[in-house]
């Protein structure tokens, strides 16, 4: 399956209003996948991966591995074989880079295997202004010399260890120092690093390539690096932020659902979050079921007093799946204060919710009040990034008529053939174009 071609435009057409029932399984969580299959130019022996998401994201940064030298294979469905022998610091196609902000990932591996690599500026969500700083920083404690111009340009003669306080904990500034890391001659210190399950999925990749890595699920790692890598075989961890996205989906169509291997290990915050709208989830060994016609009261804080879901740096509830807790909200008796931290554009597609019926105030850019039930009305909605997309699509699936979701590409970055996999539970979701 080729990637899709960036001109390409997709609209959804959905029925709202059915029930949905049986079991699906979350796709390979995304945002481990895009650091792993980096990360594998760090090895010049072949590299396995299964559980890999087909997903627009992915397969964008499968193309930019292979224009660099790497032999790229999907040896089944979601299968990916790589052989990163011989790499080149070749120029990266800046419209596959506009596309998604993963490319930034190419820059610890490459200047680990070439010394070199001129990235143009990534892409991806329109959440508002997502620094780069943190990257930059880490790797110049670790031996590289960057300069800006147009496209960002990293240079190192060499890497070496060193003690590295991150200025924030960002998941990719992280994700990059880390793999950089384990090709530096020496021992790094990662402090004030993320740690969420991605993180800790890449952390185990590149210890089955050989890595030697402490502290994985923390915020202070200690890489042993400069050791020999082998060939490796690696499967991608559960999309725990598509398995908030199928609880809320639940909520919305009064739903049940068997979520099955669900990654149940990595759910707590997630489901305290949902928890408090009233809906909640029973654990059956790997599985979540999420039962029918929940109560879905919001839960006052003591006093009776408006609760708050805020999003936090991990373990706590995951920026990602605000988008979801939101609309999810609007289904719920009570009121809510939504608080995301992280990016100053994430909650301006709430407008689309206000259309559709919802009561919701937006307080600044990072504060919303809703106050349910409501019930939405159909619309015509635009997708303006993945969480946000497919929040639009759970609203739309829980409303009255149909709607239709333009842009719905956006929401395929994300989701794989999501489509495909909720009409089988009893959606009615059409796709233009139609898959091949």
């Amino acid at each position: 399956m080729a990637a899709p071609r960036a001109s390409e435009r997709i609209e959804y057409v959905v029925e709202g209003g059915h029930q949905l029932s049986g079991n699906i399984t979350p796709s390979g969580n995304k945002n481990a996948a895009l650091p792993i299959i980096a990360a594998a130019l760090l090895n010049e022996a072949h590299v396995k991966l299964s559980n890999v998401p087909r997903i627009r994201d992915v397969e964008a940064l499968v193309e930019l591995i292979a224009s660099v030298g790497a032999e790229t294979e999907w040896i089944g469905t979601n299968v990916l074989r790589i052989h990163a022998r011989d790499i080149r610091p070749a120029d990266l196609d800046p419209d596959l880079c506009g596309r998604i902000r993963a490319s930034i990932l190419l820059a610890g591996p490459m200047l680990a295997r070439c010394g070199e690599v001129t990235l143009p500026p990534p892409g991806g969500d329109v959440i508002g202004r997502r620094r780069l700083d943190t990257h930059f920083l880490a790797l110049q404690c670790l031996g590289a010399d960057i300069s800006v111009n147009g496209s960002y340009e990293f240079r190192a003669s060499k890497l070496v260890g060193a003690d590295v306080f991150m200025d924030e904990p960002s998941v990719t500034a992280t994700e990059n120092a880390l793999s950089a890391a384990v090709a530096a001659k020496g021992t790094t210190i990662l402090r004030n690093c993320a740690s969420e399950p991605h993180v800790q999925d890449l952390a185990h990749f590149l210890i089955a390539m050989g890595g030697e890595i402490e502290g994985i699920g923390t915020n202070c790692m200690k890489i042993h690096g400069g050791r020999d890598l082998q060939p490796a075989k690696h499967r991608i961890g559960t999309d725990y932020v598509e398995v908030g996205s199928l609880i809320g989906l639940a909520a919305v169509t009064n739903s049940e659902l068997r979520i099955t291997n669900a990654g149940v290990e990595h759910l707590r915050s997630t489901l305290m979050g949902f928890d408090k709208l009233g809906v909640r989830c029973r654990i059956e060994g790997d599985d979540l079921i999420v039962p029918r016609m929940q109560e879905k009261k919001v839960v006052p804080d003591f006093g009776g007093h408006v609760p708050k879901i805020e999003d936090q740096p991990w373990p706590a509830f995951p920026a990602d799946t605000i988008s979801i807790a939101i609309v999810t909200a609007t289904h719920c008796e009570g009121m809510v204060l939504m608080f995301e931290k992280m990016y100053e554009s994430r909650m301006f597609f709430v407008d689309k919710l206000i259309a559709m019926g919802a009561r919701i105030v937006l307080c600044d850019p990072h504060r919303a009040v809703i106050s349910g039930p409501t019930r939405l009305r159909a619309s015509r909605l635009e997708s303006p990034d993945i969480r946000a997309g497919m929040a639009m699509l759970i609203a739309a699936m829980g409303a009255e008529g149909t709607s239709i979701i333009n842009n719905a590409q956006q929401i395929e970055r994300g989701y794989e053939r999501i489509d495909e996999r909720l009409n089988a539970l009893g959606a009615k979701i059409s796709r233009t174009p139609a898959r091949t």
